[in-house]
């Protein structure tokens, strides 16, 4: 058997090969390159990149583009890129107003995306595991009709997740504690599926992240406005967790003068200032009136309209996002922050005085971090589980079986 020897580990030929074909395959994650660029890239000589793409080949991974035709002397090489037509991956959102489900190809094109509004919080448990169970079944089976290749099911969920079990270990506004997601939706789908779960600004911030992928932005931070509010943090371009998945828990700095009771079980927590329901009880809604797009759209329209009440509510808002947004910026210096969940309808009211405040309160008058709203709006975090669910092909490609 070959092998090569790596510090003191000595690598077999199998994993060396599964190596190299996830460091092929990841390579071609961006754009389409040729063989010769592939070579130059990766230090394998064009031989091994041949054969390595032969193997991703028969299994639906790459294919053949179009020739390179750069302008270079000599014949044009013949580009390889990733195949988008066999492998997909499946994000299920649980949110407390809604159920979303989004599914990705290989080239994190989106083949479908739903949401229907499910009052998650206010049902037991065993009734919204059932219904996800539901949809995530009828989404596998329309896929495997379609001859799709599932890479993974990843599950969004808000809260503090437990790592491998997938346990909610605690979701303060859904009411839920020590909530065996994983197990239980593995229990009801009875399936040979592979199956994981994360919290869900962390992976709406993936979402986000994409569109930066292309530029000098290595560092992000994604704020997620809902009944709580929670970061999900991209740090020199990866997902930062934390040793026990905690990292990213922002609505529960100690930012509230009030010192309100929080669903966490402490006072003062800063979501109980820019939560949603704090939110609408300064323009004079309710929550469960009616779906929460819906409600947004009616609040975004009054705003534009002038509407005083919803103004003064977004200047609050502003105020006590800014104040917040401070700590986080000075403690994590992210280059982007994105405002998402139902902060992003209202960015044209909420970006300008939010970085005005931040100037005033900036440490270093250079490292101030740009503002955006999220482009995905309230369903990011079910397309940032869509992608994540590719992860595991990009890491091991020998995962997907052949054609």
């Amino acid at each position: 058997m070959h092998s090569a020897v790596v510090g003191a580990e000595r690598i077999d030929h199998g994993t060396m090969r599964t190596i190299n074909l996830a460091l092929l395959l990841g390579a071609l994650r961006s754009e389409p390159i040729s063989r010769a660029e592939l070579s130059r890239r990766t230090h394998l000589s064009k031989a091994s990149i041949t054969n390595l793409a032969a193997e991703l080949a028969a299994r639906g991974l790459v294919r053949e583009g179009s020739p390179d035709r750069n302008g270079t002397v000599g014949r044009p090489g013949t580009m390889l890129t990733l195949e988008g037509a066999r492998v997909c991956g499946v994000g299920l959102e649980i949110n407390a107003e809604y159920l979303a489900v989004c599914v990705v190809d290989l080239c994190g094109t989106v083949l479908y995306d739903r949401a229907q509004p499910f009052d998650v919080a206010s049902l037991p448990i065993s009734d919204v595991l059932d219904e996800v169970a539901g949809i995530m079944r009828d989404t596998l089976e329309q896929l495997h009709s379609a001859r799709r290749h599932v890479a993974q099911v990843m599950v969004s969920a808000p809260g503090v997740i437990k790592q491998p079990a997938g346990t909610v270990h605690l979701a303060s506004n859904l009411g839920w504690r020590d909530v065996p997601l994983r197990s239980q939706l593995l229990q009801r789908l009875d399936a040979d599926i592979s199956l994981q779960v994360e919290n869900d600004a962390k992976l709406a911030a993936v979402a986000e992240y994409r569109r930066y992928e292309d530029s000098d932005v290595r560092d992000l931070v994604y704020l997620s406005g809902d009944i709580g509010v929670g970061a999900g943090i991209i740090a020199a371009g990866q997902l930062m967790r934390g040793w026990s998945g905690f990292s990213g828990e922002v609505g529960h700095l100690h930012l509230d003068p009030r010192n309100l009771p929080c669903h966490c079980g402490r006072t003062g927590c800063w979501e109980a200032r820019v939560g949603l329901p704090e939110f609408l009880a300064h323009t004079g809604d309710r929550l469960d009136a009616q779906p929460i797009d819906r409600l947004l759209i009616q609040i975004q329209d009054r705003a534009t309209r002038g509407d005083q009440q919803v103004l003064n509510a977004l200047d609050n808002l502003a105020t006590s996002l800014a104040e917040g947004l401070s700590v986080v910026i000075d403690m994590l210096n992210p280059r982007v922050v994105v405002l998402g969940g139902y902060f992003s309808w209202f960015t044209d009211f909420l970006i300008p005085p939010i970085a005005a405040d931040l100037t005033a309160r900036r440490l270093d008058p250079g490292a101030g971090a740009l503002l955006a709203g999220a482009q995905l709006g309230m369903v990011s975090s079910a397309h940032g589980a869509a992608l994540t669910a590719l992860d595991s092909v990009f890491a091991n490609p020998l995962s997907v079986p052949r054609c």
